[in-house]
């Protein structure tokens, strides 16, 4: 049995099913494959790779968490760690997830199409972008590097004054200043292969970043202390570029065989429109405003008692794993936003958006009642031991309880300024939102924190992100992609209703058990079960318990049933 696809100016080619995650993967750049039949087949089987990675990165990201808590518990030196842990944190944000994204994935989306209609003998449009972008951004961010080398301390004093060892987060962030350039290649391949519909490389950067540093953390953690987790920083960077660089060359290479030409080297001072200022500025503050959130927060913890850093970035951690489940499946559907936009069919954007949002709130909803009911549960089972306590359980579990309030609002941010910059043209608006939603988080942050400590600057995020969410739903439309404000709003309400009841019910059952991790279970099950109750009640419309999972299994059911 097999399943046509479409190659992008090409004629048909039938791919295996069962061959059909290899064939993601191996296929040209600038021949991306797209499933002749429906897109929601090809966006199923990349969102089960995606998932199954994203999920395993995750995990390996809290063994993580918990090797570095079992050792170093939270005090003052893992203070300075996470004050450096701020330069990897806003490169993940600028480099990987958002912004150099949104630059590229619709600049190689639009290079894979014009490359569709290029004749043999002519300039292949895609190895052009390739040659244009490049060198330019490599020596940039090694600059970017060289100079994080040398400000660390002025950088340190601004983030944290008053810090107990600011020597030590000094020599830390000089140790992650690396992750300027390593972060920047790693998201320029994950763009490049994204945006050509190939996931596979991409999804396992993480579990190559992790696996650096808690191979470094166990190898020199007791003779460097907190240094060595920083230092694991740099190769686990280093591991996330070799993870997608074979696969990239790859790609190129078979490119390189289809009778273009290889681009003229571009000319000196002309800029590729990818990296024109236009398009460039308002993604990078976009980018940047929103990753200030965590700098701000820490800029008003670094006063309160030695710690409270420490219960931030723990909380965290944990609260916003549900946002990146939920957000797994925009990571595939993003290309095919901006093609379409790309093409002119604006409907079938704003469909797949509006699609995307649901589901999105729906799983991070579920995944939010869970971790409000469960969060002593789940801290404790996570990193109570060693040097983690009792106090730090308590006081990192109230903190995020506070996070989850504000795990919709993240979630609609990330569905919701794709389709803005899916068309790859410049656009202030999310920029300026943002920036809004700084200032609210400031404002309130400043006045929470001397009141209620880490719990208020939690609280004050949830309310800035808020802010930012309702803004990017209210600009759609003339700006972006016109969504169906009203009738969104009403559903997502609806399932936020569900999700507090389903809340209420995790967290009555969870207190009920005494072992964590059957306290997680029954928690969990009366969460999944009051939610889908609730949403089903309510008639929202679209709703379907597992939605995601049954777009994951569905192509599966399916071969069994032609098997058969």
């Amino acid at each position: 049995m097999t399943e046509a696809f479409r190659t992008t100016g090409t004629s048909r080619t039938d791919v295996p099913r069962t061959d059909a995650p290899r064939a993601l993967e191996r296929a040209p750049l600038g021949r991306e494959l797209e499933p002749a039949s429906s897109t929601g087949r090809f966006l199923a089987r990349a969102a089960a790779v995606t998932a199954a990675l994203t999920v395993a990165g995750a995990v390996l990201g809290l063994v993580r968490d918990q090797t570095f808590a079992h050792v170093f518990g939270a005090d003052g030196d893992t203070d300075a760690f996470l004050v450096a842990w701020t330069v990897p944190e806003v490169a993940a944000t600028l480099l990987i997830e958002d912004g150099l994204a949104l630059i590229l994935v619709p600049a190689f989306s639009l290079a894979a199409v014009r490359r569709g209609r290029t004749r043999p003998g002519r300039p292949d449009p895609v190895r052009a972008l390739v040659a244009a972008t490049l060198p330019r951004l490599m020596l940039a961010l090694a600059a970017v590097a060289l100079l994080l080398v040398v400000a660390a301390p002025a950088l340190v004093d601004l983030l944290a004054p008053g810090l107990p060892e600011p020597g030590l987060a000094v020599d830390c962030t000089r140790l992650t200043a690396t992750c300027a350039l390593t972060f920047g290649l790693a998201g320029y391949c994950s763009a490049a292969l994204r945006g050509h519909g190939r996931f596979l490389a991409p999804a396992t950067i993480y579990l190559a970043y992790n696996a650096g540093i808690i191979t470094v953390l166990l190898a020199f953690g007791a003779r460097w202390g907190v240094r060595a987790a920083a230092a694991g920083v740099a190769v686990g960077g280093a591991l996330m570029v070799a993870a997608q660089a074979p696969s990239l060359w790859r790609g190129v290479r078979r490119t390189a065989r289809t009778g273009m030409k290889r681009p003229a080297r571009p000319a000196p001072g002309k800029r590729p429109d990818a990296l024109r200022l236009a398009m460039v500025a308002p993604v990078i503050v976009f980018a940047l405003s929103r990753q200030c959130q965590t700098l701000v927060e820490r800029h008003l913890a670094a006063p309160l008692p030695a710690g409270a850093i420490s219960h931030l970035n723990y909380a965290q951690k944990v609260a916003q794993m549900p946002m990146v489940l939920s957000l797994m499946l925009c990571t595939v559907t993003f290309p095919v936003v901006a093609r379409a936009l790309a093409a002119g069919e604006r409907e079938r954007a704003r469909r797949r958006v509006e699609g995307d949002l649901l589901v999105a709130g729906a799983i991070v909803l579920l995944g939010a009642a869970v971790v409000i009911g469960c969060a002593p549960q789940i801290v404790r089972l996570l990193f109570q031991r060693g040097a983690f306590g009792p106090a730090d359980t308590a006081a990192t579990a109230a903190v995020m309880r506070v996070y989850a309030l504000g795990l919709l609002a993240q979630t609609m941010v990330g569905v919701l300024v794709r389709s803005y910059f899916s068309a790859a043209r410049p656009t202030w608006y999310p920029a300026a939102t943002m920036l809004v939603c700084l200032a609210v988080t400031a404002a309130a942050g400043a006045w929470a924190a001397p009141r209620w400590g880490a719990s208020g600057i939690a609280a004050a995020n949830a309310l800035g992100i808020a802010a930012g969410a309702l803004g990017l739903l209210a600009g759609t439309g003339r700006r972006s992609v016109g969504l169906e404000r009203g009738r969104l709003g009403g559903e997502l309400a609806k399932l936020a209703a569900a999700g507090a009841g389903a809340s209420g019910a995790c967290w009555w059952c969870a207190a009920r058990v005494a072992e964590p991790a059957a306290a997680i279970a029954t928690g969990s099950l009366a969460a999944l079960l009051t939610f889908t109750f609730l949403a089903r009640a309510a008639r929202v419309r679209g709703f379907a318990p597992l939605t995601l999972l049954a777009l994951l299994v569905r192509p599966v059911t399916r071969r069994l049933r032609h098997a058969r």
